[in-house]
């Protein structure tokens, strides 16, 4: 099942994608927030699915799509998740999972523009995978940690890295600027992919393919972050996790690097999850 939200910004409607037909879900439920999440609304809609499918109103095409969750308490990144963005980035692999957040205002929806920051020289791409919880979790052992797990989502992890690497203190500077985090086109529930740690996800800046990787490089999977996050804070329903990037990131390019400028088009996909495309421009 696809989770979708359509609409204008700050009026989406809850919607599904059921055999490529999307439908409008908003006569039976208020939103994808935590609390339709808490109250294992999954289950829910799949019912009112099988139960309605016959009368549930259409979607007119096209439409805009919203972040498929919304209002998430918080976005935990994970730095340096994959060897070759490591060692692009010329840093030490990690021994344990590298935490920093990213401020839930930079949430958009998946092809609204990129808007580069003001003052910024070095805005940057990242493709990565976002996990999306789905009941509280604390302290969660490993072994039992998928069981929180309600899907998946494409999320680029917009960078400036003056403002990340250059300006001091924490990273959250250079992740958390308006219109940051693209996510969507979809929710994917975690029943409709076999295995997330073998996805190819891939990026490309005006039709130039910079990013080609597959999960299953990362250094921490998906049960072990989760578990490993959930040691230090709880994890609450519709909070996401983004879980690194592979290689071919801006900062990485040879002989030099290269940032987005106005004009430039940000498409990325990972397998199963969509693909989504961002306009840049200045704020």
């Amino acid at each position: 099942m696809k989770l979708i939200r359509f609409g204008e910004p700050g009026k989406e409607k809850p919607g599904i994608i059921m055999n490529d037909i999307a439908y409008d879900m908003s006569g039976f439920v208020k939103d994808y927030d935590g609390s339709f999440f808490a109250n294992d609304g999954l289950s829910f809609l799949l019912s009112v699915w099988e139960k309605h499918k016959k009368e549930l109103p259409e979607i007119d095409t096209p439409f805009r799509s919203g972040c498929p969750i919304s209002g998430p308490s918080k976005i935990i990144c994970i730095g340096l998740n994959y060897a070759d963005h490591a060692a692009e980035s010329k840093m030490e692999p990690p021994k344990e999972p590298v935490m920093f957040f990213k401020a839930t205002s930079a949430i958009t929806g998946p092809n609204d523009a990129l808007l580069i920051p003001k003052n910024s020289i070095k805005t940057d791409w990242e493709v990565e995978l976002g996990v999306v919880i789905e009941r509280k979790a604390t302290y969660v052992d490993e072994k039992d940690a998928m069981d929180y797990v309600a899907g998946y989502v494409l999320h680029n992890d917009y960078s400036e890295r003056e403002f990340q690497l250059e300006r001091g203190g924490q990273w959250v500077k250079g992740k958390s600027a308006d219109s940051f985090a693209p996510i969507g086109p979809w929710l994917v529930t975690k029943d409709e992919i076999a295995d997330p740690g073998d996805l190819r996800l891939w990026l490309t800046v005006n039709g130039n393919t910079m990013q080609d990787g597959n999960t299953k490089n990362m250094i921490f999977n998906i049960p072990h972050l989760v578990s490993y996050c959930s040691q230090f804070m709880s994890l609450m329903p519709g909070d996401i996790i983004s879980t690194g990037t592979p290689a071919g990131v801006g900062m990485g390019q040879k002989p030099s690097p290269v940032y987005i400028k106005p004009g430039d088009v940000i498409e990325l996909g990972i397998d199963g999850l969509g693909s989504s495309k961002q306009i840049a421009k200045a704020y």
